[in-house]
């Protein structure tokens, strides 16, 4: 294919999927969008681009960064001054781009090569000499030429020393003896010769093409790839030893001189050498040795190798509970320690830099179409869903970026120009995290034996929603019986509730008291969180457990339409929860017509408009609103409502129900201004 032909050649002339390397910067105009116009430019925050074609990509690592201005900031200052970092975060919020955009902003002149080389007096310490970037390669050239012309004069005199004896053993008539003496010869020369070549020194560190600052990437590395190490030699007589030199290896911290060292989890480095790490940071140099005692390396041990690297350290937050104290003290004193966020408040500027991502990536990957507007649009979109919260958008740029080149290979398969907001959806579909397979297969499976109820009214069971790993919901139903008790009475949950789970259980038990009518003396309640096969860890399932415990106790049916989340205080407030948007989704997944929500969490419930017109969702302040909500009409409900009203408008103002599902509302009384 050649690059001189137009956009209209190449799109005639090829049935493979454009890229922008193939294409360049000036693919085009792409096909209209699905999605509307006044939508897609909120969400591009305002900015007038066709395509990612249109959008200018950084040169700079740093320049790309999105969100994190604060760790931005330190790596600044820490490039300046040369200064430690330790960053803790979630994974995938750019802590390795940020080492890498540090690794930039260091001066390289500074580079230096390492050379290692044999030790006339004790072969087992090798010699090290550092010379300017790029010397090391004159220095061994050199070494080989003096070699080289040794070796020359030995052949030389071997093969006139063994002619002599040669000729010397014809004229003596002792062939036989000749021919030893001729083996004896060749055997010293030989030996001589492997003796020189020992004389060439190896190169450990060559910097000779580097045009920026080292960046060595150590995450997960075991000892002898961070610190160096020494090859096992099996021939250690007889002259066929490899000399100790040659077989000396550099570790990541020596490589990283002058530059970055970059580890990830480094909580899960062994303790030994976390130790051995503190001394090289504290050092600046640090001998290479063998790191098995059982090797013959280990015997070696070299002068001291240069590693004077600047440490960015990361990992989550369990990552400095099992940190070496020393350690972090030392990062901790002599540089900067700074947490990674998450989210960042969504605004038009943010949302515009959003975009500059998704042409990064295009940019980056160099294989995949660019992305149209609605595209971009559609991939900001989720960001705010995955951010979940409200007003926000997520920092885990890892897992969005996942999403960009999904799509991208999904337009590149098909043979279009380019990436459209149709391919991210697709997307979405395929690129579902394990647990939204589990999630999605838990629900066919309840299906296929008729075990979710998503019509009728049943007393006592009630559709509750939880959250699977970090990005998938789940419907998890809870029943309730109420039985007769030989003693005072108890509540009994099953379902392997984690201490959380135990507690709101007990809340719950104390709103079931205060606002039921029938008496719980010598009654037993169980609760059974169906199928809860992995546990149950949060509180959010508060309300649907005190839902399914006042059904039992009256006997009015619940909607199963209906599904819920939400967490409970002993008051009987419901408080906002997390993982809403999953929760919904799954929801709807499951067939449920209504969701109750959390009222603080309203706006935190960033579905796709396809989702959001086949579920109602009812935000609710008070369990009261919850059981007008889902509980279906019956005496015994308008009596158990008008207690509710009662007791909620002590703290929430003039506080009503509706007789429908649905139709609670709340009037607080004025402000009096504090008179």
């Amino acid at each position: 294919m050649e690059i001189e032909k137009d956009n209209s050649e190449l799109a005639a002339s090829t049935d493979t999927p454009p890229t922008n390397r193939e294409y360049g910067p000036f693919p085009p105009a792409p096909a209209p969008d699905d999605d509307s116009d006044e939508a897609t430019a909120e969400l591009l925050g305002g900015l007038e681009v066709e395509s990612t074609a249109d959008v200018e990509v950084p040169r700079m690592l740093i320049d790309q960064v999105i969100g994190q201005d604060r760790a931005r900031d330190i790596i600044e200052k820490a490039a300046t001054q040369r200064r430690h970092v330790m960053m803790i975060g979630s994974p995938g919020t750019g802590k390795s781009m940020l080492a890498k955009a540090m690794a930039e902003l260091l001066p390289s002149s500074e580079l230096s090569d390492v050379l290692v080389m044999h030790n006339e007096d004790d072969g087992n310490r090798p010699k090290v000499e550092i010379v300017p970037a790029g010397g090391g390669e004159l220095v061994i050239r050199e070494h080989r030429q003096r070699a080289r012309k040794g070796l020359q004069l030995r052949w030389f005199a071997m093969w006139t020393t063994i002619l002599l004896v040669f000729i010397y053993t014809i004229i003596v008539q002792q062939l036989l003896l000749g021919i030893l003496a001729i083996a004896v010869i060749y055997y010293i020369f030989r030996s001589g010769a492997r003796n020189r070549n020992r004389m060439v020194p190896k190169i450990l560190v060559d910097n000779s093409e580097r045009t920026s600052a080292p960046f060595q990437d150590a995450s997960g590395a075991h000892a002898g790839a961070l610190l160096g190490d020494v090859r096992h030699d099996p021939y250690q007589s007889g002259g066929m030893e490899t000399p100790s030199h040659d077989r000396v290896e550099p570790g990541a911290i020596h490589k990283a001189d002058k530059g970055v060292l970059f580890i990830d989890e480094i909580n899960t480095l062994e303790v030994r050498t976390q130790q051995k790490l503190l001394t090289a940071l504290q050092e600046r140099e640090y001998s290479i040795t063998a790191q098995s005692d059982t090797s013959s390396g280990a015997m070696v041990h070299t002068e001291a190798v240069p590693c004077e690297f600047v440490m960015i350290a990361a990992g989550n937050l369990d990552a400095m509970e099992n940190m070496h104290p020393a350690l972090r003290s030392r990062i901790k004193g002599y540089g900067y320690e700074v947490y990674m966020d998450d989210t960042i408040d969504d605004s038009p500027e943010i949302r515009r830099k959003f975009v500059r991502f998704v042409a990064q990536e295009v940019a980056n990957d160099g294989r995949l179409p660019h992305f149209t507007r609605g595209a971009i649009a559609e991939i900001v979109r989720e960001a705010q869903r995955r951010a979940g919260r409200q007003d926000h958008l997520t920092l885990r740029f890892r897992d969005l970026g996942g999403l960009v080149r999904v799509a991208g290979d999904i337009a590149r398969d098909e043979g279009t120009l380019f990436t459209t907001r149709e391919h991210v959806m697709q997307a979405k579909r395929r690129a579902r995290s394990i647990e939204q397979q589990i999630a999605d297969d838990y629900i066919d499976r309840r299906r296929e034996y008729d075990l979710t109820v998503n019509e009728g009214a049943v007393v006592g069971r009630v559709n509750g929603l939880a959250v699977m790993g970090e990005d998938s919901g789940i419907v998890m139903p809870v029943m309730a019986e109420v039985a007769p008790s030989q003693g005072s009475g108890e509540v009994i949950a099953t379902g392997k509730l984690q201490e959380i789970a135990t507690e709101s259980v007990q809340n719950v038990s104390a709103v079931v008291k205060k606002y039921s009518d029938e008496s719980l003396d010598q009654k037993d309640i169980h609760i059974q969180f169906v199928q809860a096969y992995d546990g149950v860890e949060g509180d959010s399932a508060s309300v649907t457990v005190a839902t399914a415990i006042l059904s039992a106790l009256t006997g009015v049916p619940v909607d199963q339409s209906v599904a819920m989340t939400g967490s409970l205080s002993v008051r009987g407030d419901v408080l906002p929860v997390g993982g809403v948007t999953h929760k919904v989704e799954a929801a709807v997944k499951a067939g449920s017509k209504r969701v109750i929500i959390p009222f603080a969490n309203e706006r935190d419930v960033l579905v796709e408009p396809e989702v959001r017109e086949q579920v109602e969702i009812i935000p609710v302040r008070h369990i009261g609103e919850v059981l007008d909500a889902a509980m279906v009409t019956e005496t015994t409900k308008h009596s158990m409502l008008e207690r509710l009203s009662r007791a909620a408008s002590d703290t929430l103002g003039e506080f009503t129900f509706g007789s429908g599902a649905g139709e609670a509302r709340v009037e607080s009384e004025p402000d009096s201004g504090g008179q």
